[in-house]
């Protein structure tokens, strides 16, 4: 996302997972979604650096298996077996520039594969994204994953109100297949995972992301990936800097508080 955008968040009340429905938090896995690091909170979408690695520790510490976010896609799409249990999925929206310089080397240390979900137009043009070479490098470690969340990272639910819907079909068909193709083009990988920008999906959204050749999208809905999710609406927690200690493992049981999300 943009620095210029914020997201403001507000506690909801808080509602523990229903202790009715114990399996599908058992088989459930989290996808964990970081935006930035730093020395500080800089803004909203900030989580320290050390605060990130006490997660990488805790995961590492506690019997925690960092999966590929495309192994649990095949498990979905019946490619590959259920993940073992206390799986987890780090992943990264939008290529800030430390991804590079503060996600890298934590991922090394750690050995934990992350996908990071890029809008191509910042990328060596905006002054807080990666680079295509720093991209490059991250692939070549062989623990990133590069896919897409779109190619100008639109408020679709915006855009929407303003445009006729012509309109609006030819600039989600624009922003779905731009963005794979340039990131194809420039990192020579397939392709086909999509997390939409602020989270905002709908049914036609839905049926444009398909029929630009995403085979999985994904949301920041608060809640673990279970079995019986769609592949085209998987699940993220969006992670702040509060979420350390308590948080964190709540999280990880499914049993963390709900937030709404006001754009």
């Amino acid at each position: 996302m943009r620095l210029a955008l914020t997201l403001i968040f507000a506690l909801a009340l808080c509602t523990p997972a229903s202790a009715t429905n114990p399996p599908a938090v058992q088989q459930g896995v989290p996808i964990l979604l970081y935006h930035r690091f730093g020395p500080t909170v800089a803004d909203g979408m900030t989580i320290t650096t050390p605060v990130f690695e006490s997660h990488l520790k805790y995961l590492k510490d506690n019997g925690y298996t960092v999966i590929p976010l495309r192994r649990l896609v095949d498990w979905y799409q019946k490619k590959a077996p259920a993940p073992p249990a206390k799986s987890v999925v780090i992943v990264e929206d939008d290529a800030h520039k430390t991804v590079y310089s503060d996600m890298l080397p934590l991922a090394k240390k750690y050995n934990v594969p992350v996908t990071v979900f890029v809008y191509p137009s910042a990328i060596s043009n905006a002054s807080y994204a990666m680079t295509w070479d720093q991209l490059r490098e991250l692939k070549k470690s062989g623990l990133f994953d590069i896919q897409s969340h779109s190619y100008w990272h639109p408020n679709f639910k915006r855009e929407k109100k303003k445009l006729k819907p012509a309109e609006f079909g030819k600039l989600v068909d624009t922003q779905l297949r731009k963005s794979k193709d340039r990131l194809e083009k420039e990192l020579g990988s397939k392709v086909d995972l999509l997390a939409w920008p602020f989270g905002i999906y709908d049914d036609f959204l839905l049926g444009r992301a398909a029929a630009a050749g995403y085979t999985a999208t994904f949301t920041i809905e608060r809640h673990h990936a279970v079995s019986g999710d769609s592949v085209m609406k998987l699940p993220r927690y969006l992670l702040l800097n509060s979420d350390q200690g308590k948080a964190f493992t709540q999280i990880l049981a499914g049993t963390a508080p709900q937030r709404k999300i006001v754009y």
